[in-house]
């Protein structure tokens, strides 16, 4: 007992671990700023769903064209220094934004063109960012490390969208909203403004956190370095499909993020409009939904072994519940009403987060991490803003009671096209099937 003690307090006060984990914090804060303050600014400027659709496509776009190729660059190269650059990339671009904000020379081709750049270095941090723990922590720690992790990126769901929400609304310039509408249309120009430098810093700060950050050598197979980027790539995607198990995964959670959370990226922005108008109502909802991830993984670690039948049955099983809370949201005209049934999905997707991250880095073998990472993260990173553009289209057709209805509809179809026609439902913890 007291031999296992010891190399967690060890692992807990590692400073290379700490380094990463201050820095890797400080940085997913921040992304919620932004996450917050983009889709707030762009209704400010456009007031219509389908140029909201346009920039969120442009920020997936190339996210979906590139992370693939990202993940071999990471598995080629030092995720480290891949990170690095992303991370000076993205503090230049939100400086950028932040100036054009506060001297009213802002205009929608900036934001177009600052979403696709952000979208193309998020494409190459991504593999990086979910790579380097293992080149970080030792093998025997990684599980617990993964589970601090995520634990800590949940918090800043939570904390993130409520402060984001609430430094909007207390700098927003609501006073002088007929002037704002004649210079740029924004009524909250300050404060977006504000939660951009906010994100801005901490791409800064983590940049410099990350310097201090020594990667631990791991072996890697002479072949796949020789690879070029495309072969390399393509040999990530054959393995991923060559898996039964994984490839059935992976088309079940690719169908998910184009029917659910593609328009879910538009529905959540224009409910807080439909509540209350209000940059601190979205940041309610979105805070509601990062608490209920965050309590759903605490009741993960406290009780793993909680499942229907199967891991797979499971997901199946939680999903259902999803899009039954999910139907009536469009109907909610009271934030608390919102931010309790988001709080009841975020906690039921929550309590699977760590084992499904788990089970597909068990899976995969080390050297072929960051491409099964990069496939893992396109599909949900990659292929949802698309559907997002999609659905701001459809959005001019129909209303936002129909499409939360029609999204949960289809979602309970997916769930029975893979209960009868996939392996997923023999899916279990330790990899394989039952």
């Amino acid at each position: 007992m007291n031999h296992n003690a010891k190399p967690a307090r060890g692992f807990i006060r590692d400073p290379n671990f700490l380094w990463m984990l201050a820095g890797g914090i400080t940085s997913m804060l921040g992304d919620q700023f932004t996450l917050v303050a983009l889709p707030w600014l762009v209704l400010q400027m456009s007031h219509d769903t389908l140029t909201l659709g346009i920039v969120l496509a442009l920020l997936g776009i190339p996210r979906a064209l590139f992370m693939l190729i990202g993940g071999a660059v990471v598995d080629r190269y030092d995720p480290k220094s891949v990170m690095m650059i992303t991370k000076y990339i993205n503090t230049v671009l939100l400086a950028i934004l932040v100036v054009a904000l506060l001297t009213s020379s802002l205009s929608m081709w900036m934001i177009y063109l600052i979403a696709l750049l952000l979208g193309l270095s998020t494409a190459f941090s991504i593999p990086a960012g979910t790579s380097m723990l293992p080149r970080v922590v030792a093998a025997e720690h990684l599980q617990a490390a993964n589970g601090m992790m995520l634990g800590l990126r949940q918090v800043t769901f939570f904390l993130g969208p409520l402060m984001a929400g609430g430094l909007i609304a207390l700098l927003g310039d609501h006073a002088t909203a007929s002037q704002a509408t004649a210079v740029l249309g924004i009524a909250d120009s300050k404060g977006l403004a504000m939660a951009f430098f906010v994100d801005c810093f901490s791409y800064a700060f983590s940049a410099w956190t990350l310097s201090h950050v020594r990667m631990l050598s791991i072996k890697t197979e002479q072949s796949a370095v020789k690879q070029s980027l495309i072969s390399a790539t393509m040999d990530g995607l054959r393995h991923c499909w060559n898996d039964s198990m994984m490839r059935s995964c992976f088309l079940y959670w690719s169908a998910i993020a184009f029917l659910i959370m593609g328009p879910m990226q538009i529905a959540m922005p224009l409910l807080a409009q439909q509540i209350g108008n209000n940059a601190g109502v979205l940041g309610l909802l979105a805070g509601a939904h990062g608490a209920g991830t965050l309590l759903g993984m605490a009741l993960s670690s406290v009780f793993p072994k909680l499942r229907l039948g199967s891991l797979g049955s499971t997901i199946l099983l939680i999903d259902t519940l999803v899009a039954l809370l999910f139907i009536p949201m469009g109907l909610i005209h009271v934030a608390w009403k919102g931010a309790a049934i988001l709080l009841a999905i975020g906690a039921l997707g929550g309590y699977l987060h760590v084992a499904v991250f788990t089970w597909i880095q068990r899976q995969v073998p080390p050297a072929m991490l960051g491409r099964a990472m990069s496939i893992f993260m396109f599909i949900f990173m990659g292929i949802s803003p698309v559907s997002a553009a999609l659905t701001g289209w459809i959005m001019h057709s129909i209303s936002l009671s129909q499409l939360f209805a029609g999204s949960g509809a289809l979602l309970i179809v997916i769930v029975v096209i893979a209960l009868l026609m996939s392996p997923i439902r023999y899916m279990r913890d330790a990899g394989g099937v039952t």
